[in-house]
């Protein structure tokens, strides 16, 4: 049987609790998701309804039958490969070098910039799209107070054409240079955003409408979670776009998941991935698997143990057969 056909499957649901705000669409401060575990894998269903996924109830139907959602097969194939490591008694990660990560900064305050600084992150990912225009002036304030960051902006597509355009038009030239790309600026158009790129030379990002004939974007971000990384790593080839892996501000070992995905697609398409963005453990009420990835820094930490890790914390979890 195929594994991905398995029908002896087990589920351990958890709540995951942040301080604030994680992006411009939501205002949730706790997320529910479900671990699941098939064999000896474990794979990690956390659904963002807000994104386009299905509810939790509806991922736990599918994965009872048709599974036929992108989030549900993938965690299904994270099992996958994570029981083959696990029977094998081996780590994923073994020879494996995960690429370094941004900070991921969720609210906009020179603090938080300023501690992403001393420990280590030369890349800064900001969420934003409440208020644009605070946003731009706090963009050049701290272009200027800390000039050697890069910059991530992921607007969620929440600016409409005209405001995305006089977004960009407000952008010092300096601040210009400093960007590394905007992510979802407004929704995805081959037009559109063809002509944003045309007119303000800023590298554009796409994310949820990530695919591979979406060319007009300059970079593709890739979540293991919901996508397949070698086919979108192969179409980021083909466009001669630029790709970045990152984690679906989930559990733990979803995290890890797109940790070892961001390896193993730099091992296939060398070059190819750049500074992810793997390290949101931190945007969580510490846990026990939250310690076991240590501290917020831009270099990963593997867990330890066998498959994706967290061997202890996992047989301590309370197991439901679906």
């Amino acid at each position: 049987m195929d594994f991905l056909e398995r029908t002896d499957i087990w589920i351990s649901p958890y709540r995951l609790r942040s301080a604030g705000f994680l992006n411009s669409i939501s205002s949730r401060r706790e997320f529910e998701g479900v671990l699941i575990k098939v064999g000896e894998g474990y794979g990690c269903i956390h659904p963002w309804p807000e994104l386009g996924d299905p509810p939790l109830e509806k991922c736990l139907d599918d994965l009872k039958g048709r599974r036929v959602w992108p989030i549900v097969k993938r965690a299904l194939r994270c099992a996958e490969y994570d029981n083959v490591a696990r029977v094998a008694e081996e780590s994923l990660f073994e020879e494996m070098e995960v690429p370094k990560s941004h900070a991921t900064v969720v609210n906009c305050t020179a603090k938080d910039i300023a501690a992403a600084v001393e420990v280590g992150f030369e890349m800064v990912k900001i969420k934003a799209g409440r208020n644009v225009a605070v946003e731009a002036k706090f963009l050049e304030e701290m272009s200027h107070e800390f000039p050697a960051l890069r910059w991530r902006v992921d607007f969620n597509e929440l600016l409409d054409t005209e405001t995305a355009d006089r977004f960009l038009s407000h952008l010092s030239d300096e601040l210009k240079r400093k960007i590394d790309f905007i992510e979802d600026i407004c929704p995805f158009s081959e037009g559109v955003w063809a002509e944003l790129w045309k007119k303000h030379r800023v590298q554009l990002a796409v994310d949820r409408e990530s695919g591979p004939h979406r060319k007009a974007a300059q970079c593709m971000v890739i979540k293991p979670a919901v996508d397949e990384p070698y086919l979108l790593g192969e179409a980021a080839i083909m466009n001669s776009q630029r790709a970045v892996i990152t984690s679906y501000m989930d559990h733990p070992l979803g995290q890890a998941f797109a940790a070892w995905e961001a390896a193993r697609t730099e091992l296939i398409f060398p070059g190819l991935i750049g500074t992810c963005g793997l390290q949101t453990h931190h945007l969580f009420d510490i846990d026990a698997f939250t310690e076991k990835l240590g501290d917020w820094k831009p270099d990963f930490k593997v867990p330890g143990g066998t498959g994706l890790g967290f061997d202890d914390e996992l047989a301590a979890l309370t197991w439901i057969r679906l």
